[in-house]
């Protein structure tokens, strides 16, 4: 099994755990040992699956404001720790790959494996829950219908960026890309680069 078929089982099995619950509360034990990759993948996108969720429930149109606010700094949070744990999967990457000379001429590419497959993860869970619209039994024929061309798309989609996934792993480990681990260094998140934060002292 390829790296890029590990993600995908990972990240529909995961998907697909989340859901025996649908609980953004939801504790869960990571089948994967801890400092693998499989580890941080399936970490990855139960992330990603609980903010789904969360990002479903803050647009309700009741929801008190008082939560409301507290669900965005949950999100927010979220987001910080998405990043964080794409970069560790950078590192990983980089650190896989630490014994390839770049061949003269080789290129970096737009974005690193980690990102492209932080993609990949999110797909799995518009794949999922299109497919749960094509599935309903409540809906109309022309809303299951465009879901169905919408669903067709996004394994498509996936497909695709599966391939270029690997394609672009095995130009790595061939030296005829390089890689380089760009931290995010989000501002609003750092007392000392936020404003609003560092000019409440």
């Amino acid at each position: 099994m390829t790296l890029v078929d590990t993600c995908n089982k990972i990240f529909n099995d995961t998907v697909a755990l989340y859901h025996v619950t649908d609980d953004v509360d939801a504790q869960v034990e990571n089948p994967y040992k801890e400092g693998t990759i499989e580890h941080d993948l399936m970490a990855k996108n139960w992330i990603d699956a609980v903010q789904w969720h969360l990002e479903d429930i803050i647009r309700d149109p009741a929801i008190d404001p008082v939560a409301a606010l507290a669900l965005k700094r949950r999100i927010d949070k979220s987001n910080q720790d998405r990043t964080d744990l794409v970069e560790k999967i950078d590192t990983y990457f980089r650190n896989l790959y630490s014994h390839v000379k770049p061949l003269p001429g080789a290129t970096i590419n737009t974005e690193s494996p980690a990102w492209a497959i932080d993609r990949l993860s999110i797909l799995a869970l518009k794949i999922y829950h299109m497919r749960e619209q094509v599935e309903r039994t409540d809906a109309s024929p022309e809303h299951i219908a465009r879901c169905q061309a919408k669903l067709d798309v996004l394994l498509e989609q996936r497909d695709d960026l599966s391939t270029a996934i690997a394609q672009l792993l095995d130009d790595i480990a061939a030296g005829r890309k390089y890689m380089k681990v760009y931290r995010q260094m989000k501002m609003y998140n750092d007392p000392a680069t936020n404003p609003v934060l560092y000019g409440k002292k």
